[in-house]
């Protein structure tokens, strides 16, 4: 449900309908718009078809939420989400914001190397794995929490935010402590547990759509992480399992328009894992920001033949910063900045 105050509403009104509804043992969430400020409540729907909430000081009217998403959907806030880290740097903005680095920390020396390319072609966020879901047991796992030392030391030195994936709740706090933004894998999507959990902190977070997931699952599993509390979600399409296979995945770029129009949070793209091949990761980048894209997850590596990680779907450092500019020159013609 959702409750949508008049726009002379006074604070006081404001924790006056909160107070009552908490009361009734329903959830609260206060979004405040550039016009309106909303309420948004979350509990039992019997409670809420019996209780008068128009009647409260300040209501304008209250609508039912359609959509089974009650705080993601568009419904709920009208205005798109920003999420701003740490350093300052917004993700959901009219700047489209690339993130870039290796698909895993192998050693400082790489990081450090590959870091300074990436900021050097304009990225202003650097990602690399620690913890690494791979499909054989006997391929690279990552080196764990001395990676995540690598990662915020490299990322301090030059002055770049950092992400990096969460794959168990037991390292949520090492994640917290590191990171600037967390990242769940399309394994994890579904995670139920790893979500509430990631729910709990207010670290910015990075979800990324399951490998056989609809939009609406997608939007489901974020519903998870804003009902624990944390509204710091930035939501990543990176392919879907079809029956192509000369591709990794199958980059579904109407997702980009049509999570736009469902829901607040911003979205990014990961052309990397969507292709699974470097020479397709530009045209798909640039496709994506054709689309309406809010940010891009780029895997990039100085010596990806020597990768022990996903070398085959990284760029380079000069094609990265090639693919930079003319990444500019698409943002300038759709309205945005980069």
């Amino acid at each position: 449900m959702i409750i949508v105050l008049n726009p002379d509403a006074t604070q006081q009104q404001i924790d006056h309908i909160v107070e009552r509804v908490t009361k009734l043992g329903l959830t609260p969430h206060v979004s405040k718009g550039v016009e309106r400020t909303i309420i948004g409540v979350i509990g039992p729907e019997d409670i809420l078809r019996v209780t008068p909430l128009e009647v409260f000081p300040g209501v304008e009217k209250v609508m039912p939420v359609l959509a089974p998403y009650k705080l993601v959907s568009r419904e709920f806030k009208p205005d798109n989400s920003v999420i701003t880290l740490d350093n300052g740097v917004k993700i959901g903005t009219n700047k489209i914001v690339v993130m870039a680095g290796p698909c895993a920390i192998e050693n400082k020396e790489v990081l450090l190397e590959t870091a300074q390319e990436i900021k050097n072609a304009g990225a202003t966020i650097l990602r690399g794995g620690a913890f690494k879901p791979r499909t054989s047991p006997y391929s690279f796992q990552g080196l764990g929490e001395e990676g995540l030392k690598y990662l915020v030391e490299v990322g301090k030195k030059l002055g770049l935010a950092t992400v990096s994936e969460v794959m168990d709740p037991r390292d949520i706090g090492l994640m917290v402590k590191y990171v600037d933004i967390m990242q769940i894998g399309a394994r994890n999507m579904q995670n139920f547990n790893l979500l509430k959990e990631v729910g709990q902190t207010k670290k910015p977070v990075i979800l990324k759509r399951g490998m056989s997931s609809t939009i609406k699952e997608w939007l489901m599993s974020a519903e998870y992480i804003l009902a624990g509390g944390n509204f710091n979600v930035i939501l990543c399409e990176r392919g879907i399992r079809t029956f192509e296979e000369y591709t990794r995945n199958s980059l579904d770029i109407s997702s980009i328009p049509a999570v736009k129009h469902l829901s607040h949070l911003p979205i990014i793209v990961d052309p990397s894992h969507a292709t699974g091949r470097w020479n397709l990761v530009p045209a798909v980048a640039k496709a994506a920001v054709a689309a309406g894209a809010d940010g891009l997850l780029i895997e990039v590596h100085v010596r990806p033949e020597e990768a022990l990680s996903d070398g085959n779907q990284s760029l380079i450092p000069s094609r990265f910063k090639e693919l930079m500019q003319e990444l500019r020159v698409i943002a300038k013609a759709v309205g945005r900045e980069l």
